[in-house]
Formats: structure tokens, C-alpha cells, sequence
């Protein structure tokens, strides 16, 4: 059975496909995991990321979602990870699942099928909080919030979470809020500075909440223009630049999501 794990942010912008895609890649090369990413945003960012055109699909995750005898299409090109591509058929896709049945639960019975083939899954969320999303936190063992750090981005971030408490504690109670990680931190920035001070506070008060009670606040992930230019390669960050500052701070998540990952009962290792 596999790990799954929802990046997941009803703000747009904030880093999460890029997230996604280099915690999957450290999982991979750093602990030999079997990785699956999951694009569930009709942007397809992490589709592009991957390099792949989201355009020359005729077949993506939609139709599985809509038609779960349809096979999940999966994209095993790569050297370290699986992909299910997405593009915007998925808004199409968002508007059908209002008239099926268990609709909220979609994603979860597809990921149970191809569950057996991999260590972890990773759902790259779309910034909503309608079907699709539902459907993401349905599916998921545990979240990763990532939290852009500006200030609208934390207070955005901080009004909605109650909302997606309520969800989920009716669709998925057992869902956990694993950890958060604040993006895009640039220290010579006293607005950042303050961001992460109002992150640390929220979330040390929410601990309260079962929802949050586990929650990890980790080290930021530093701004930096390597992070552009690797997404324009289609590389993760670990194969662009092997000696950049942020690779600390994305192997020590991705350390952190090793240790709860459960292979035939035994956690993985990198030894």
C-alpha cells in the first residue's frame, strides 16, 4: 500500500508543483523510493514541470476520474519517478463530478489500483477548494502545506484552514497535516522574517487540533533563480545545481516523509 501525500494550498503561486516535484525527486535518488507524482491541477503545472506539453495528451487523469474502469495513465519515461499527466480537460473534468456518485471519493479508489506499484504517491493539488480538491484530500494519508512568505500568502492561508478542517474531518478524518513549508524566503526581508514568525505562531496554537496536532513547521526553502531556471530544464533542483543551499533544506522534508513510509511493514531506508 501506498504513502499518499497531498501538497495542498487553496493559494495559487506559492510553490507546490515545484515542491512536489523535488521532494519526489530526493525521495527517489536519496532513498531509493518508488515515486509517483500526481497532477491533479487543470494548470498542469507540474506536468510542464516534468517536460511534458499537458496538450498532447488525449488521455490524462480525467478520464480515470470520470470513468474509473478507465486505467490511470501513467508516464514511465522517467530515470527516478512515474507521472500522471493532467491538463485542462480537468476543469471539465470538476464540473462532471458533480453528478456521479461517491464523487468526493474518485481519486481515492483510483489510487487504490495502482497503489501496490509504489512507496509513495504525491498529489500536486490544484488551489481550490472545490471537486477536485475534495477529491485530493479524500485520497491523502497526510498534507504538506506550502506557504509563500508574504503576508497575504500566510493571512490568505490562515482564514481557509478551518474550512478545510471542517471538509475533511467529514471525508477523511484520519487525514493528517503532516507539516508546512514556507517558500520563496528571502532573509534580507523583514516582511519574510515576520511571515515566519505569524507561520510559527498559527500553527504552534493549531496543535490543538487533531487535524494539526502532528504538524512539523520546517526551515523555509530560499528564493532563488535556480529554481526558475531548473524548472525551464524540466530538472528538479538536485540534478540543475548539486551544491545549492535550498537541496538542505528539501532533503531534510524529504528525510522527514522517509521516516513515516512503510514498505511491506518495514520503514525505508537509505542504507
Amino acid at each position: 500500500m501506498s504513502n499518499i501525500w497531498a501538497l495542498f494550498n487553496m493559494s495559487g503561486g506559492v510553490g507546490k508543483s515545484t515542491l512536489t516535484q523535488n521532494l519526489g525527486y530526493h525521495l527517489a535518488s536519496d532513498y531509493e523510493a518508488n515515486v509517483l507524482l500526481v497532477d491533479v491541477d487543470p494548470q498542469a503545472s507540474l506536468t510542464t514541470f516534468m517536460g511534458k506539453s499537458p496538450t498532447s495528451f488525449s488521455e490524462t487523469i480525467a478520464n480515470s476520474m470520470l470513468d474509473l474502469n478507465f486505467p490511470l495513465p501513467l508516464v514511465d519515461e522517467f530515470d527516478w519517478c512515474t507521472l500522471a499527466p493532467a491538463n485542462i480537460y480537468l476543469a471539465q473534468c470538476e464540473i462532471k463530478l458533480g453528478g456521479v456518485m461517491q464523487k468526493e471519493t474518485r481519486l481515492k479508489q483510483l489510487l487504490k489500483t495502482v497503489s501496490d506499484d509504489y512507496d509513495i504517491v504525491l498529489i500536486d493539488c490544484p488551489p481550490s477548494l472545490g471537486q477536485l480538491a475534495i477529491n485530493c484530500l479524500a485520497a491523502a494519508d497526510n498534507l504538506l502545506i506550502p506557504i509563500q512568505t508574504e503576508y497575504k500568502s500566510v493571512e490568505a492561508t490562515i482564514n481557509l484552514l478551518q474550512m478545510t478542517f471542517e471538509i475533511t474531518r467529514q471525508i477523511n478524518p484520519q487525514l493528517k497535516v503532516f507539516g508546512v513549508v514556507p517558500t520563496m524566503f528571502d532573509s534580507r526581508v523583514n516582511s519574510h522574517k515576520e511571515a515566519i514568525e505569524m507561520i510559527t505562531e498559527v500553527f504552534v496554537k493549531l496543535r490543538a487540533n487533531s487535524l494539526f496536532e502532528s504538524t512539523t513547521i520546517f526551515d523555509p526553502v530560499p528564493r532563488g533563480i535556480d529554481f526558475a531556471t531548473a524548472t525551464r530544464k524540466h530538472l528538479p533542483l538536485g540534478l540543475h545545481r548539486k551544491n545549492h543551499p535550498a537541496l538542505a533544506v528539501l532533503s531534510d522534508i524529504a528525510g522527514s516523509i522517509n521516516r513515516t513510509i512503510v514498505i511491506k511493514g518495514e520503514a525505508v531506508t537509505n542504507e
